[in-house]
């Protein structure tokens, strides 16, 4: 079967015709022969798909059965919404902001919910916290570490980056991947990269072909290539509050050498930045693949020893504008720039991609180009304006590669002249997706 997309404008250049078969370009001309099966292009737009770099599926598929907390920092408020949450076995919580009531443990949570189990995370997504019930259905299980004790060594409801963990032991729902990535694919997305730390065999059997979208999945030693992903970096999970050694980082690193896979590192504060540099130089220095994730906070002195590494910064700019207010409050004004920075990295020559890190920001990959051209917080404030991008610059971030024989046929046909996306960065502009020339959204 031959598809032909006539009159459209590959990366806003001359009108021609693109013709796909078996899910791959088969040829770009004006005047193709027809196909089975034709598209009026109307002189439109036609990009690669869009592809988000750094997400967690499984996460944001469960924030669909979830409470939002964001940007209540009133007790009361908080406390109305749980209580408001819809009839079933368990509350769900995300996005709980510590200004609300600091950091709560179980007896604090069993004051605003008593009479069903809750589990709430923190914006950060690194804390979940159980309420007295909710602990009670884990029963007796071996805590992991992550779970945090009081001093009668009784758990204080707790835990620290233990989401896979609590995930095996309590009940949930299946999560529903299907729809998830229906919504995705209006938005433009045909490839996503799931950036799991703790991903294994289990995660890979739950989103191996369960979303319409090509998958990359990053992982721990556990994780293996398998039907229906992409095997990705081994993934560093480096948290400041409980940093691992430097000499045993460089090991996983060098074990992933031995496997011939790439790393990847959590890198949102100075500190975690500096670690993994540190640890890379011990393995025998970084390759060609290896990345920086998140790039949170990148000083100036650190952009040289980046670049000389040839290492690739995945940044989430859509952090700009839902947590840029709290930024501009919490942070010195001086280090601005620093916070998620993009166009002093390019004229450094440090490759660039972006991911929304969703559920912990918007999975609008719109947004996240907005926010990487505009640095503008949810409230219109800027944010360390050098380090705006163009743009086409911003597009490119999640789009990239051209449209010609033999690539694959995961396109996005935009609604109007490239000058017209550039300008509002909309997911409203997207007329169809394909994947593997397979029209898997029309707006038409």
């Amino acid at each position: 079967m031959m598809i032909v997309i006539r009159n459209v404008r590959p990366w806003g250049g001359e009108a021609t015709d693109v013709a796909i078969v078996d899910g791959v370009v088969s040829a770009v001309g004006s005047g193709l022969p027809g196909g089975t099966a034709e598209i009026e292009g109307k002189g439109d737009l036609l990009l690669p798909g869009l592809h988000d770099h750094h997400l967690h599926i499984l996460a944001l598929a469960a924030r669909k059965r979830s409470v939002g907390l964001a940007g209540l920092v009133r007790q009361d408020d908080v406390c109305a919404a749980l209580r408001s949450a819809p009839p079933g076995p368990c509350v769900r919580a995300v996005d709980y902001d510590e200004r609300a009531a600091g950091v709560p443990d179980r007896h604090v949570l069993d004051r605003w919910v008593a009479d069903r189990p809750l589990r709430l995370a923190d914006r950060t997504g690194a804390l979940r916290v159980l309420n007295s019930a909710a602990l009670a259905m884990i029963g007796d299980r071996q805590w992991p570490p992550g779970c945090e004790r009081g001093a009668n060594g009784e758990p204080t409801g707790r835990f620290w980056r233990e989401d896979q963990w609590l995930a095996s032991a309590l009940p949930s729902a299946p999560p529903e991947l299907a729809e998830l990535g229906s919504e995705l694919v209006a938005m433009g997305l045909t490839g996503l990269t799931d950036a799991g730390a703790r991903n294994g065999p289990a995660e890979a059997a739950l989103l191996a072909g369960a979303l319409p979208q090509r998958l990359v999945m990053m992982g721990s030693e556990e994780l293996e290539a398998g039907k229906g992903y992409v095997l990705g970096p081994l993934k560093l999970l480096l948290d400041e509050r409980e940093p691992p050694e430097p000499d045993a980082l460089a090991n996983r690193i060098r074990w992933a050498r031995d496997e011939r896979r790439a790393v990847a590192a959590h890198c949102v504060t100075e500190g975690e930045l500096a670690l993994y540099l540190a640890a890379l130089e011990l393995a025998g220095g970084a390759r060609a693949g290896d990345r920086i994730e998140h790039g949170g906070m990148i000083p100036a002195t650190f952009v040289p020893t980046i670049a000389e590494a040839g290492l690739m910064v995945v940044t989430n700019p859509a952090f700009l504008h839902d947590r840029g207010d709290r930024y501009r409050a919490t942070v010195k004004q001086d280090q601005w720039p620093e916070l998620y920075p993009a166009a002093g990295l390019a004229r450094a020559g440090i490759g660039l991609l972006a991911g929304s890190d969703a559920p912990y920001a918007s999975v609008d990959p719109w947004l996240g180009m907005r926010s990487a051209r505009d640095r503008l917080t949810a409230s219109g404030e800027i944010i360390g304006p050098d380090e705006r991008l163009g743009g086409l610059a911003a597009l490119q971030l999640y789009c990239s590669g051209q449209i010609e024989a033999g690539t694959p046929a995961d396109l996005i046909l935009c609604k109007g002249k490239l000058s017209d996306v550039l300008a509002e960065l909309s997911a409203d502009r997207v007329r169809l997706t394909m994947i593997a020339g397979n029209m898997v959204f029309s707006r038409d």
